[in-house]
């Protein structure tokens, strides 16, 4: 079964772009008679807003977006909001140290801090340097007695080619050696995007990852995590993202990108969806005015032009 995604951080109002990419979720999961969920992505403890989550739902319920499963329509496969799940992030991550595909990393922030500063100063790239991953099984059980503050990173091999298949710019290949031990349990026991994102995934039968295109410099880290699991990966899709019509990226933090701004001023959501439709596709008859029933009876991430849209209502 198709199973999309919409995957919101409450770390601000709903905004176009959010909306521009729900469309899609939604358009292909109803055309293929699937499921479209909205995952909410909370792990931000600092940047997280108090009413954001409540606007983002007012905000699908005004464009008519209904989703089949999230944290207010329960399905088969919740809790739908990241912070209901610490456990099995905690779960997942230690069963990667076990395999070897991920290690416990003590460093402070001082010394990451001098670390960093140093290689900016070579003119490389500020990645870490596996320091941690050189202790032996005695030292790291003698930290974790004394309850010493650790995170978790994802063990990234040495010269591995890392391959992914995308629906909208085919195979891309990453070279292993410029890519970053990332973190993926922080010391909080809260984890980053990259184990939240694919253990949620694979666990809630997700079909299709359907993400912006600034996230495609990433998926390395993504494409190595599903195979260390052993999981089959999904089909990708990374769309343009919107810009403003100075080729800006839009930003949630600007206030004539918010949902509520065009609510307003009085502008229907049928003509807004409408509007989102054809920045990054087009009807076969060339049609500029239908609903989001017959969007739905047409669309296919195939046909998405990759070029970022400028957005100019």
């Amino acid at each position: 079964m198709v199973r999309t995604r919409a995957a919101i951080s409450p770390t601000g109002y709903p905004h176009i772009g959010t909306i521009y990419q729900v469309l899609f979720d939604y358009a292909f999961a109803h055309r293929h008679k699937g499921k479209f969920i909205v995952r909410i992505e909370d792990t931000d403890k600092e940047r997280t807003v108090a009413d954001a989550e409540e606007k983002v739902f007012k905000a699908l319920d005004w464009f008519n977006l209904i989703e089949d499963e999230s944290v207010r329509k329960k399905g088969l496969f919740g809790p739908y909001r990241q912070s209901d799940r610490l456990d099995i992030y905690k779960g997942h991550a230690q069963e990667l140290i076990d395999k070897n595909k991920a290690y416990y990393c003590f460093c402070s922030k001082d010394r990451l801090d001098e670390m960093r500063q140093k290689l900016q100063k070579e003119g490389k790239p500020p990645m870490y340097d596996k320091r941690c991953l050189k202790l032996d099984k005695k030292t790291i059980e003698q930290k974790l007695t004394k309850s010493e503050p650790y995170v978790i990173r994802l063990n990234v091999p040495n010269d591995k080619k890392i391959k992914i298949k995308d629906e909208l710019r085919g195979e891309i290949v990453f070279d292993s050696n410029s890519v970053d031990d990332q973190v993926l349990l922080k010391s909080d026991g809260y984890p980053t995007y990259f184990l939240a994102v694919v253990v949620d995934d694979h666990l809630m039968k997700i079909s299709h990852m359907v993400r912006g295109e600034e996230w495609l410099t990433s998926s390395a880290k993504i494409v190595l995590l599903y195979e260390y699991f052993g999981w089959e990966k999904p089909v990708f899709v990374h769309t343009p993202i919107i810009r403003n019509p100075d080729r800006s990226k839009f930003s949630k933090r600007q206030g004539h990108t918010n949902v509520s701004w065009y609510q307003e001023q009085g502008f229907f959501p049928e003509v807004i969806l409408n509007y989102l439709a054809l920045m990054g596709w087009s009807h076969p008859q060339q049609k500029e005015i239908f609903s989001l029933d017959e969007f739905i009876k047409l669309f296919d991430f195939k046909d998405i032009n990759p070029i970022g849209p400028v957005f100019d209502l």
